[in-house]
């Protein structure tokens, strides 16, 4: 146990404790980044597509695009944080297999996944690894200036607007055959419902355009943008209950009333960076509220030990209280933000309470990383992978980078 705690695992009040924590976050992250490219990067080209619980990696395992983006812009993000060669290096390694590996070089688009050996295995056009690719491609060329990798990231903008947005509803449709035809599974993964739009797919793609945005100000880029705030402010967000609706028909029509409070307090902080891009005061001001709202919501989620909990269901009363790792990152830098915009001290004590929680369950001190998640009674969430096509170092990563910018 780290020894800024006392004997009962409480953090002391110190008149330096946000420091502390700085300097916590700082090291954190610094090991985040040595534990993928210690233990990821794939001899072959590119990095492995799996590790698994057991700290085994899988070298024939396919490898995801979201993954694959996520790395890239973990590491872009790191030297434009920090300016260190060898994290550019990482992010040029991924950036060049998107190249290579993921770009459809017939239809447009990138591939859902490859092979090991970097050949196409599901070909599918998810909007949400579109979005994810742009993200990584935008700050890459942020950090690198490569005009390939910008012309790639703006051709995936053109071809979601061509073919995912709704220019009768608005909005963006979720997935799509290789040749971009209409595709009956829409799902991002089983536990989704099968429907035409999602607030997922909507906050990624808000997120890839922001980054898009600020490197490559575009008049139509801008339009949809704040297109996209729009839907989060009259379609996504429920005014009733403070939360985010998360599966819809083409229509907007809710079908599911589930709370997901990791992306409740993900968008409140995502849906803030977008409108500081577009630099609308009016919107900002629309924005902010919203925001203010979706973290007061969000407390709901924080359990007794200072995690937050995943989702709650209202229909059925249940709550699944599994402690994800990505949940905890997004939490710590929504409530900083909410914190810093109000000043209100449930929202600082949160985050403490949260870093507090990650430092003693969810960092693996043994292997490096963060595990899975926990369940309720402490235990660890079992056969949960420790790297793969969604455990990657994006939300722990980021969430360092965004609390090391507020603190």
């Amino acid at each position: 146990m780290p020894d800024i705690f006392d004997a009962g695992g409480r953090r002391p009040h110190l008149n330096n404790t946000m420091e502390l924590t700085k300097q916590e976050i700082s090291r954190e992250f610094q090991a985040i980044l040595h534990y993928w490219k210690l233990r990821m990067t794939d001899p072959a080209g590119g990095f492995y597509g799996r590790i698994d619980a057991n700290e085994q990696v899988d070298p024939e395992a396919d490898k995801g695009v979201v993954l694959n983006a996520r790395i890239l812009w973990t590491f872009a993000a790191a030297y434009n944080h920090g300016v260190r060669e060898e994290d550019l290096n990482m992010a040029l390694r991924a950036a060049d297999y998107i190249h290579a590996c993921f770009n459809d070089t017939r239809y447009g688009g990138v591939f859902w996944s490859v092979t090991a050996g970097g050949k196409p295995a599901d070909t599918k056009k998810q909007v949400y690894a579109q979005a994810f690719t742009i993200y990584g491609l935008a700050e890459c060329y942020r950090a690198a200036g490569r005009a390939q990798d910008l012309e790639l990231a703006i051709a995936l903008f053109r071809l979601l607007e061509k073919h995912s947005f709704d220019p009768l509803n608005s909005g963006y449709l979720e997935a799509f055959l290789r040749d971009w035809g209409e595709l009956a599974d829409l799902r991002l993964s089983e536990k989704d419902a099968n429907e035409k739009k999602t607030m997922n797919t909507h906050l990624h793609v808000l997120e890839a355009y922001t980054v898009l945005y600020q490197v490559w100000p575009d008049p139509e880029l801008k339009q949809q943008l704040l297109g996209l705030l729009t839907v989060f402010l009259t379609r996504i967000y429920d005014p009733q209950t403070r939360h985010l609706r998360l599966f819809m028909d083409e229509n907007w029509v809710s079908k599911l009333a589930v709370v997901s409070y990791g992306h409740d307090i993900e968008a409140s902080w995502l849906l803030l960076e977008a409108a500081a891009a577009v630099n609308d005061e009016e919107i900002t001001r629309t924005v902010r509220a919203l925001a203010l709202d979706l973290a007061g919501g969000a407390l709901e989620g924080l359990a007794g030990d200072g995690a937050m909990i995943y989702e709650y269901d209202p229909a059925s009363g249940h709550s699944n209280t599994e402690r994800h790792w990505w949940v905890q990152a997004e939490a710590m830098v929504g409530f900083l933000t909410a914190a810093r915009l109000t000043n209100d001290a449930t929202f600082s004590l949160a985050v403490q309470r949260l870093w507090d929680y990650i430092q003693l369950r969810i960092i693996d001190p043994v292997n490096g990383e963060w595990f899975w998640g926990r369940k309720a009674d402490g235990s660890l969430m079992e056969g949960e992978d420790k790297a793969g096509f969604w455990k990657c170092p994006y939300h722990n990563g980021r969430a360092c980078i965004e609390l090391l910018k507020r603190l």
